[in-house]
């Protein structure tokens, strides 16, 4: 009986390709580590370097996620992780970004209440989704989900360049404190409206359990 060497080399039966979604999360991890490391040294040198690992962090949620249902290459550890690391790096950068002095004196920027009920949401639809999923009730993302964090992800975008770039009093340049307060506040209510779309979601489940 004869064997094909190569076959045992397939990426489709290698250990590094069936857990690739789950290497670019922790991968995902490690650069919230550093991002959170960066931030924690306010200056608009720190905050250009914080954008492009923010930047490319968000790469890496495109490309685990695609990968994993493009092979089929999801696991119960990646359903865990990918939330998790999405969850630490988008937070975990809006606290930062709204404990900076210069932010803090923005009118209307991005403010740690809005950070709070950011939060709030993320932890109350969390909670709902782990409830629900250990009683096998499918709770996956909708789109109101999904745009809000393409906002979100935006959002934080925007605010690295305006803490890197504008260092002028408020308002100036103009253009760059309209687009962070516009995007800060529909980011926001998208957030919320989300978040209620999920708890209807929820709801709906939770009485027929009951």
């Amino acid at each position: 009986m004869s064997s094909d060497p190569t076959e045992s080399q397939k990426p489709a039966d290698a250990w590094w390709w069936r857990n690739l979604p789950n290497l670019l999360t922790l991968s995902r991890i490690f650069l919230a580590v550093v991002l959170f490391a960066v931030l924690s040294f306010p200056n608009p040198v720190t905050y250009l370097i914080g954008l492009v690992i923010f930047v490319l962090a968000a790469v890496t949620d495109f490309l685990d996620g695609y990968l994993a249902r493009r092979f089929h290459l999801v696991t119960q550890l990646g359903r865990i992780l990918d939330p998790f690391a999405d969850k630490l790096v988008v937070c975990g950068t809006f606290v930062f970004l709204a404990a900076s002095p210069r932010m803090l004196e923005t009118p209307w920027g991005l403010h740690p209440w809005i950070v709070v009920v950011i939060l709030a949401r993320e932890l109350l639809i969390t909670g709902l989704r782990s409830f629900l999923e250990e009683r096998r009730i499918d709770f996956s993302a909708r789109w109101s989900g999904k745009i809000k964090m393409a906002l979100q992800c935006v959002l934080a975008v925007v605010a690295f360049a305006y803490l890197a770039f504008d260092q002028n009093p408020p308002g100036s340049p103009l253009w760059c404190w309209m687009t962070l307060v516009v995007l800060t506040y529909a980011t926001l209510l998208v957030t919320v409206y989300s978040g209620y779309r999920y708890v209807r979601i929820a709801a709906a489940h939770l009485r027929e359990i009951c």
